[in-house]
């Protein structure tokens, strides 16, 4: 299994499961949508739980106890660009309708921070359902958002990396040319590939642990 691939992402999500999801367990898809991810897998070797804002479940808010879920899957929107208006209030309310996320306050975030605060709270809510041994698969990708390079996948893993290390890292290059609209000069180089990221919680000698209490708010941590 290789860390970057020319491919899709229901190719290369069952080797992710395969190296760091065992069968049998119980796996919490958040954002499952049309379930490619899933596509290429043999779900009936997992209990797989799959819920999405379609369905009225917040990947914030999720129905499940603390510490009953083995493996959490997290692919939020994480691109704000297309659907951003001509003005901040107008962008941010037709984000908010099209992905459901009108608890997002336009006077708090916006663009790129709203995509972020966006993945750092449903980490927050993932870290809360997840066993002590429990997984995080988290799908991302980079953009360019104001004019500035946001390098998304290394915001969430330095946000994390309090309480999660990433074990993991696989790349996912598209195999087709990305969309480029209203382009009058190009100043970045556009983005054809994503992440599938893994955590896994850190190991912490029971010194550290009472010298250096891990944050429980990842989000406040991050705005802090």
């Amino acid at each position: 299994m290789l860390s970057a691939r020319v491919s899709g992402n229901a190719d290369i999500f069952p080797d992710v499961l395969k190296l760091h999801v065992p069968e049998g367990w119980t796996v919490a898809d958040v954002t499952h949508g049309g379930g490619v991810f899933w596509r290429n897998v043999d779900v009936t070797k997992y209990r797989l739980l799959a819920t999405d804002i379609k369905q009225g479940v917040d990947c914030r808010k999720l129905p499940y106890e603390s510490a009953t879920i083995d493996a959490v899957v997290l692919d939020p929107p994480y691109m704000e660009g297309a659907t951003r208006g001509t003005s901040y209030q107008s962008g941010q309310q037709a984000f908010s309708n099209h992905y459901g996320l009108q608890e997002i306050e336009p006077s708090a975030v916006k663009y790129h921070a709203a995509i972020l605060q966006l993945y750092l709270d449903a980490c927050t809510e993932a870290a809360r359902v997840l066993k002590k041994s429990g997984v995080l698969i988290v799908k991302c990708q980079d953009e360019v958002s104001a004019n500035k390079q946001c390098l998304t996948h290394v915001e969430i893993i330095n946000a994390l990396c309090a309480d999660w290390h990433c074990k993991d890292l696989f790349v996912v290059v598209r195999t087709n040319r990305p969309v480029v609209s209203r382009l009058l000069k190009q100043v970045h180089a556009r983005k054809n590939h994503s992440y599938f990221l893994v955590f896994e919680r850190q190991k912490r000698k029971r010194a550290n642990a009472r010298n250096n209490p891990p944050a429980t708010d990842l989000a406040e941590m991050h705005r802090t």
